[in-house]
């Protein structure tokens, strides 16, 4: 990955982490890896865990950013959850989502429950 994109990407991740906080979510831990990949944010807000996947563009020229987040992708994070949790477990969490992040410019538009 170019330092470039890694700018892009991290810009993107932090865009997504202050649309939560200023929801009231509170960032439990970014860009969290396990020898299968990384979890880009996990959140907490009350009893809901989220991990939210963020897909950062320049333009909507090759279509939302969420259309990258396909089948394996999806399997791929929900693994991760898995490993997450048993690395660190969460107490009184009675909820888990999946999100999508999509970052284009400064516009951050989060699919929620999105898979």
């Amino acid at each position: 990955m170019t330092m470039e994109r890694r700018r892009l990407g991290i810009r993107g991740e932090s865009l997504a982490a202050a649309w939560y906080e200023a929801r009231g979510y509170r960032v439990v831990v970014r860009n969290w890896r396990s020898g299968r990949g990384e979890l880009d944010l996990v959140l907490r807000r009350g009893q809901t865990l989220v991990f939210c996947e963020v897909k950062t563009r320049r333009t909507l020229a090759f279509g939302s950013p969420a259309l990258a987040v396909g089948r394996d992708k999806q399997e791929q994070l929900r693994s991760l959850a898995v490993r997450f949790l048993a690395a660190l477990p969460q107490r009184g969490v009675r909820r888990l989502r999946f999100d999508v992040a999509c970052v284009v410019g400064d516009d951050v538009e989060v699919i929620e429950a999105a898979f």
